[in-house]
């Protein structure tokens, strides 16, 4: 079993064996803030903080019969001591929070985590209800806005679904841009399908242009930066000027949106296809903004 999932297993174990959905979430973020590197990744959500791959271990769990669930909790089916296969490290963080926030109801976590945290209270639907205009004043302060026309780049490899998300929520990225040839990734989260409905989640929207793609036959034996500039070269003479009217489009939407960003997997710009339809859409005309990779 992974760790990670091990972790929500003890979790659940030290606070007598079941949780609320709501409060499962939160205890599990404020552990994952004094991890030295945290198992999970968080987002603002619509009750705060928000773990995507958290709910998928979950789920995954509920299936094999580790966990049951109903509307609103998860609890343990088995009877086998979790606490025991964790780190020592872990064991005293998790001891330490249910110290701290045993017995605190679910308005009481999420207003623990949201004055600790604000920038995770952005997208709440509770903050209003449960803090005061000065806590709140600190919320709004985290989220972010800006009116410059900027078109980012981003790509997901070595990060989490989480991670990857934040970058941008942090960067008010309205419009995501998917350059894949092929939007299907063996990574949680990053096939077209789950990405649509994620966005969606955050009033990001989605939109996917394969044809400016490169296809995975022509992604074989890159080795060198001298066989990614080759392919590159290939596709500014070959692809590029084939497709100059999804380019305008691209361009239609940054004017419209503002802020959008292109996203493909690699995580260095210089090896991939990202870089150079970046480059030529900034060379359209009509186009006075900035080019950003993130």
């Amino acid at each position: 079993m992974f760790y990670r999932r091990k972790l929500i297993l003890a979790i659940l174990e030290l606070f007598g064996g079941k949780l609320e959905k709501i409060n499962l979430q939160k205890i599990l973020f404020l552990i994952c803030q004094k991890q030295e590197r945290p198992e999970y990744d968080f987002i603002p959500y619509l009750y705060g903080c928000f773990s995507f791959s958290a709910n998928a271990d979950l789920y995954t769990m509920v299936q094999k019969g580790i966990l049951n669930d109903d509307n609103t909790s998860y609890w343990i089916q088995d009877k086998k001591n979790h606490t025991s296969s964790l780190k020592s490290t872990d064991l005293n963080i998790i001891t330490q929070a249910y110290r701290e926030l045993n017995g605190l109801n679910r308005d009481s976590l999420m207003k623990f985590t949201y004055i600790n945290h604000p920038y995770y209270a952005i997208n709440s639907t509770t903050a209003e209800r449960l803090l005061t205009k000065k806590q709140l004043a600190k919320v709004y302060d985290n989220k972010p806005s800006s009116a410059e026309t900027v078109l980012y780049t981003i790509g997901y490899e070595g990060i989490s679904l989480e991670a990857y998300l934040n970058k941008l929520i942090k960067n008010d990225i309205r419009v995501l841009v998917d350059v894949r040839n092929n939007p299907m990734s063996q990574k949680f989260g990053f096939s077209k399908s789950q990405l649509i409905k994620y966005c969606s989640n955050l009033n990001i929207e989605y939109i996917h242009f394969a044809e400016v793609g490169i296809q995975s036959e022509f992604r074989q034996e890159l080795k060198a930066q001298s066989d990614y500039d080759n392919l590159f070269n290939n596709y500014r003479n070959k692809t590029l000027p084939k497709t100059i009217s999804t380019q305008e489009r691209i361009l239609a939407l940054l004017k419209e949106n503002k802020r959008i960003a292109l996203t493909c997997f690699e995580a260095a710009i210089c090896q991939c296809h990202r870089k150079p339809l970046a480059e030529a859409i900034s060379k359209l005309p009509g186009w006075s903004y900035e080019l950003k990779h993130i």
